[in-house]
């Protein structure tokens, strides 16, 4: 420790106390001297004061403006120590056996006591080497200091703890705390717990707190006694913030901690005001609007503290609110997200206090995280959300106001936008500091840091958080735009445009389509993509398209964007994008990336009339209106990111493409198989019928896949099974050849992959900190140290592209024994599988990876930073002169034995024996002496002093700027790593296909797939041992899995199944089964079966169970018809249809007929296979003869039960011939209805039959 730190002014010298920022809303009144700080405490924070009658006002007070507590008091507080005190030391000499104990060292002029570990013992000097908590040292004598030892119980308590403690080191306070450098604490007492008073964590020994220049104090009373009971775990630490010497109380409730929060004075308020909340945004009509009306009432002890004032003190936000414009919610354009402020109320409010509203009343649909210092405060209406969202705890006082720490934020972050919030950020971009030398150098008469927004977030703007790398799953951004040009399909009634975006992988799919009064196609893609956001045109899109909307999402967050203003026509759009693209394209060539990178983005990008553009995007500008609607839905897109800030970061390295299967005309030109909204639902291909999740899904069944960007893939894969024969027999060639004999390569590759992170995600961050914007801009002031997380995100990255390039190059052994296209392609150097070893050598050679992601820092290796290097070789020839110098110096006096020292701060002592004092010239001076020596600085080590200061400061600027530039020279490769990653993804998804048979039940084979040759060829469906591929035995409980051997279609075979049979019998799984295993053999995966042939469908519909739409106010059977609707309008000949007892909402007369037009339209018009489940038993008379119609029933035995009740036994057999009745009762009788129930109703049932016939048995 330095020998000034006992000329101390009453406080350490080393760290700056923090500021007040608990009472952000209020004003001071008086102001009071500032006494010394508090003994017993860590000296890095002085929490609690213990009164000292001889103290005087601190010599330099802070020059910020008064704290709000300030105000006489007239009892001085007491801080009475417990019945055992402190035991002070005795005057007995101590050696090594103290070493590593505990000790609190009195510091004089400090009038302080500060803590830390003796770490060494000097036998010579007798001295004992101390390490206090900022981790200075200094070397004592401890015979001749005033010193305490810690007991050795005391773990490093943070606050207040449960449990007994040591009465010896408890401290209680009985009243209040002293005023502090004019600020009038808040009493305090404590019920039954008593309080051992620690430093704070780590948090506060680095940077000093920035909050000291906020002028919040102004206007404030006395806060009331308050009772505050804290039990918190050992390992759970909160953060804190010091105010000026008073103690401010933050936390968050979690795990097993339990807070009691702080109650103000109790204000009875019976009225119940009720004071707007933002509220997460619901899914309804109005869910774009911010929703922050008056009305969400604040119940219990949060109404009796906070109502009374909120209610005279914001009546403008009552109904008297008003938008920015001054318009009444009641006007046509009023805009919820605004708020005007009265001046009389922007007069009452301090600088502070301004800024925050001046924030808020532009985005009253948003909460604000509101950086202060080490803090994220939350004031007012956003307090609320804070403490019923967070668990935060409210602070102490009349306004509502909690806030967390700097560490905590990305969790709260995320935790707010998955619940629906819009976050806004507002950092803090000036220090203290910054902020008086502008108010010296500028004049500026500003007392108040500034602050800027820095991020908007959502459920589709979140980019990391623990959530988000736990699922792989992509949350979507989607925008819709209804466009009205003239349709080039007469079937169509509306034409679409979508742009959605995976903001956490740079992807963005472009589309525009076609579709019909339903908005089948936008149903479908909705149901695929799930989007957690949707952005759409105000009061722009018809009824039926908010309907499918509202249907087929899964209550996302909708924004209402103002038409052309917000959302952009297609021609500002291009004007936008040219100007934002152009812009990044020139940065990229001017800034961090050199002309390599240049090459790779004009890859992508075409320069044409219209300007840099990429290549989707110059496609639609060329199709003129065939592609507007898909642009406008862009500009919007662009819009909304543009206010999260993300615009530039993600097209900077965006992955542009059109969306597959845009439109449902000309199917026969497309790649793959349309599965629609009803098929993905009722076949529960990604989500199940009972909560929504995977479980039991086609997907979970497929799905062994060991990385996140393998487990996406596998869902496009699903939702679009391929539709060319010769494209699935191409990845039915991949699967098979990663079976056999090069399994065993294939699991070594999934072995190594398993370890990775996911490195599409991680790639586009690395990707987006190229260029520090945002949150990451260089001006934003954090105490968190980013630089080291992106250091070792960056390192991650690095190693993860090396263990995928690795992981290729071991599986591509297996390509001697295999004759597979697509594996050739993927695992071939400079087609599939980039060149990236050269890459990864740099980058291994340009420094330690280990070392860097331990320390944090990068150290290059030299010739790797040409700039880094220059300022190396400086400091090495200051330091060469200083050896010279030395040389030159020993010389000169004559003594081999001077040599340099080094003293706390003070480097290049020269350290000459005393004898030696007569000879030294009188130009050197004298800095320090011990017993025998003396230290000085000649004129010539000043000189080189300062050239070495000057030559490291330029070396450690290099140093702190080599990771942006090493980051820049890995982003001039982006097309390779993404490629390597696409490579990675796809090999992991054809693996996982080829592994999935082996979970099947019984044989599986590898399906035949037949070309249509010629039109009049009759599609074929044909299946031996049918299995089914999710259902198994062991899931079954006692029974197991029938399969069946099926035939639809084909040359001499009927196209249509026409299946009755009992109820339960296993119609509804037999249709499903048909259904999954055709998506299976186009996926390219092996089917549950013997043998099985198919010609390629090029559509599946499927119409199954009994549901409404009471929403969209559609019956059981509207919606049942509409979905049939549907299928007899876009179904063609190669279409598969699977409906399920068509025709049971109605009357048996009107659902039969409509059944039996329904299908004769499919089997003589359509002439597509299909297969038609039904319990009009009449259907099979009429259809007895048809050829094109083959009658089956599910097999069962029949037998006479209790009370002639028939019990029915299910074969699950697929069986010729029709059933001659449903059974009913037998279902009834297992659903466990009264005995004289069933028995009357077995009577109704044979006198029915009697009447009307079994052959027309009714429903």
């Amino acid at each position: 420790m330095a020998p000034s730190r006992r000329q101390s002014n009453g406080r350490s010298p080393i760290v700056n106390q923090q500021r007040q920022i608990t009472a952000f809303f209020t004003k001071t009144t008086s102001s009071s001297p500032s006494p010394s700080p508090s003994p017993t405490l860590s000296k890095q924070n002085s929490k609690f004061s213990i009164p000292n009658p001889s103290s005087t006002p601190n010599s330099s007070p802070s020059p910020t403006t008064p704290s709000p507590f300030q105000s006489k008091s007239k009892n001085k507080p007491l801080l009475v120590i417990s019945a055992s005190p402190l035991t002070p030391n005795d005057k007995r000499s101590y050696g090594d056996d103290v070493v590593g104990k505990r000790i609190r060292v009195f510091w004089p002029l400090d009038k302080a006591w500060y803590e830390g570990t003796v770490k060494s013992f000097d036998k010579v000097a007798n001295k004992h080497l101390i390490q206090y908590e900022d981790e200075e040292e200094e070397l004592l004598d401890l015979e001749k200091e005033k010193f305490e030892w810690v007991q050795e119980t005391l773990k490093k308590f943070k606050r207040l703890r449960r449990g007994a403690l040591d009465s010896s080191l408890a401290v209680e306070i009985v009243e209040e705390e002293k005023d502090v450098k004019g600020i009038k604490p808040v009493q305090r007492q404590r019920r039954g717990v008593k309080a051992v008073v620690e430093d704070d964590d780590e948090d506060d020994s680095g940077d000093e707190d920035d909050s000291s220049d906020e002028d919040w104090g102004k206007n404030v009373g006395e806060e009331a006694v308050e009772e505050v009971e804290e039990v918190m775990d050992l390992d759970e630490e909160e953060e804190e913030d010091v105010v000026k010497g008073s103690k401010g109380k933050r936390g968050e409730k979690c795990g097993s901690r339990k807070r009691k929060a702080s109650e103000g004075p109790a204000k009875k308020n019976k009225g119940g005001f009720k004071f707007s909340l933002v509220e997460p945004t619901s899914n309804n009509a109005e869910s774009g609007k911010a929703s922050n009306e008056l009305g969400n009432a604040l119940t219990g002890d949060t109404t009796e503290r906070f109502g009374t004032r909120e209610a005279v003190k914001f009546r403008f936000l009552g109904e008297e609110r008003r938008d920015a414009k001054r318009r009444h919610p009641g006007d046509a354009n009023y805009d919820p997200r605004t708020l005007y402020l009265p001046p009389d109320f922007l007069k009452s409010l301090s600088g502070g206090q301004r800024q925050w509203w001046e924030f808020k009343s532009k985005h009253m649909d948003k909460v604000l995280f509101f950086k202060m210092g080490k803090f994220y405060e939350l004031f007012e209406m956003d307090a609320h959300i804070g403490a019923k969202e967070l668990d935060l705890q409210y602070m102490k006082g009349e306004q509502p106001h909690c806030g967390f720490p700097e560490k905590n934020f990305s969790m709260n972050l995320e935790k707010l936008a998955r619940k629906g919030y819009r976050v806004l950020v507002v950092e803090q971009t000036e220090t203290p500091e910054q902020l008086e030398l502008r108010r010296k150098e500028k004049g500026s008469k500003d007392k108040v840091v500034k602050r800027e927004i820095c991020a908007v977030v959502t459920k589709g703007t979140l980019t990391e958080g623990e959530m988000l790398s736990a699922n792989p799953d992509a949350s979507y951004l989607m925008a819709v735009t209804e466009g009205c040009q003239r349709l080039a399909n007469q079937n169509a009634d509306r034409i679409f445009g979508v742009c959605v975006v995976d903001v956490t992988t740079s992807r963005i799919i472009l589309g525009q389509f076609e579709d019909d009064a339903e908005c089948s196609a936008l149903c479908c893609l909705l149901s695929e993509l799930r989007p957690v956001e949707i952005v759409k045109p105000a009061k722009q899109l018809s009824p039926e398209t908010e309907r499918a909307l509202l249907r087929h999402t899964r209550n996302p967050l909708v924004n209402d964007l103002v038409p052309l203003l917000e959302f952009w026509d297609a021609e500002k759009t291009v004007r936008e994008f040219k100007s934002s693209y152009s812009r990044i394209v020139e940065q990229s060539v001017s800034g961090s990336l050199n002309e390599t990178n240049l090459d790779g983005l004009q890859s992508q990008v075409e320069e044409n009339g219209m300007g840099w553009l990429p290549d989707v995007l110059s496609d639609l500008v060329k199709a003129g209106e065939n592609g507007s609607c898909a642009l406008s839905a862009l500009g919007g897109t662009i819009f909304y990111l543009k206010q999260a800030f993300l615009d530039e970061t993600l097209l900077r390295f965006a992955k542009f493409e059109l969306l597959p299967c845009s439109g449902f005309a000309n199917i026969v030109s497309k790649p793959y198989m349309v599965l629609d909204a009803a098929a993905l639902e009722n076949l529960e291909i990604f989500e199940n019928s009972r909560n929504g999740d995977s479980s039991g899904t086609l997907y979970a069944q497929l799905n062994h896949c060991v990385t996140s960007i393998g487990k996406r893939l596998l869902k496009t894969w699903l939702a679009r099974p391929l539709y060319h024969p010769e494209s699935i027999r191409e990845r039915q060639d991949a699967v098979g050849g990663l079976r056999g004999v090069n399994l065993a390569f294939a699991l070594e590759f999934r072995k190594a992959l398993s370890r990775l992170p996911d490195m599409e995600r991680l790639l586009a961050r690395v990707f987006a900190s190229s260029e520090a914007n945002g949150r990451n801009a260089n001006k934003v002031v954090l105490y968190e140290d980013a630089a080291k997380k992106q250091l070792q995100e960056f390192i991650s990255v690095l190693r993860g592209c090396e263990s995928m390039a690795q992981s290729c190059s071991s599986l591509s052994v297996i390509l001697e024994n295999v004759e597979s296209r697509v594996l050739h392609h993927l695992l071939t150097l400079g087609v599939g599988l980039p060149h990236i070893d050269s890459v990864i050598n740099h980058f291994k050679d340009a420094f330690d990876w280990v070392e860097a992601n331990n320390s944090g820092r990068i150290i290059p290796h030299e010739g790797v930073d040409l700039e880094y290097d220059s300022a190396c070789k400086k400091v090495k020839e200051v330091e060469s002169s200083l050896t010279k110098h030395l040389k030159n110096q020993q010389k000169l006096l004559g003594d081999a034995s001077i040599t340099y020292v080094t003293i706390g701060k003070e480097a290049y002592l020269l350290e000459v024996p005393e004898s030696l004092r007569k000879r030294i010239p009188r130009d050197y001076e004298l800095r320090s002496s011990k017993k025998g020596f003396f230290r000085y600085w000649t004129p010539t080590i000043k000189k080189l002093l300062g050239e070495l200061s000057q030559a490291e400061s330029e070396k450690e600027s290099m140093l702190k700027s080599i990771l942006q530039r090493l980051i820049g020279r890995f982003c001039e490769h982006h097309n390779k790593w993404r490629q390597l990653v696409s490579a990675t993804a796809e090999l992991d998804v054809l693996i996982s296909l080829a592994i999935a048979s082996e979970y099947y039940e019984g044989p599986t084979s590898r399906p035949i797939i037949l070309d249509s040759s010629s039109p009049d060829e009759v599609p074929c469906f044909s299946a031996k041992s049918l299995g089914h591929p999710v259902l198994r035995s062991d899931s079954l409980g006692k029974g197991t899995f029938v399969p069946n051997e099926i035939m639809i279609g084909g040359s001499g075979h009927p196209s249509f199944i026409l299946l009755t049979g009992p109820n339960m019998g296993g119609k509804s799984t037999l249709l499903r089964q048909v259904c999954l295993a055709v998506i299976l053999a186009q996926v390219g995966a092996d089917v549950p079966a013997d043998s099985f042939e198919l010609s390629p469908v090029d559509r599946i519909f499927v119409r199954m169970g009994a549901k409404d739409h009471i929403i969209a106010g559609q019956s059981t059977f509207l919606t049942e018809l509409s979905e049939t609707a549907l299928m007899l309008s876009s179904a063609t000949r190669n279409s598969l249809v699977a409906l399920d007892e068509l025709g049971r909402g109605t009357s048996t007369s009107d659902g039969q007929a409509i059944a039996e037009s329904v299908l004769q339209h499919f089997v003589h018009k359509v002439q597509c296979r299909g297969m038609f489940s039904t319990h009009y038993h009449r259907l099979a008379v009429d259809y007895q003869n048809d050829p094109k119609v083959l009658l089956c029933h599910m097999g069962c035995r029949v037998g006479k039960g209790v009370g002639d009740v028939e019990e029915v036994t299910f074969l699950y057999r697929l069986t010729p011939g029709a059933c001659p009745k449903s059974y009913g009762v037998n279902v009834a009788r297992l659903a466990g209805l009264p005995e004289s129930v069933l028995k009357n109703a077995a009577a109704k049932s044979r006198e029915f039959e009697t009447t009307y016939g079994l052959a027309e048995g009714v429903k």
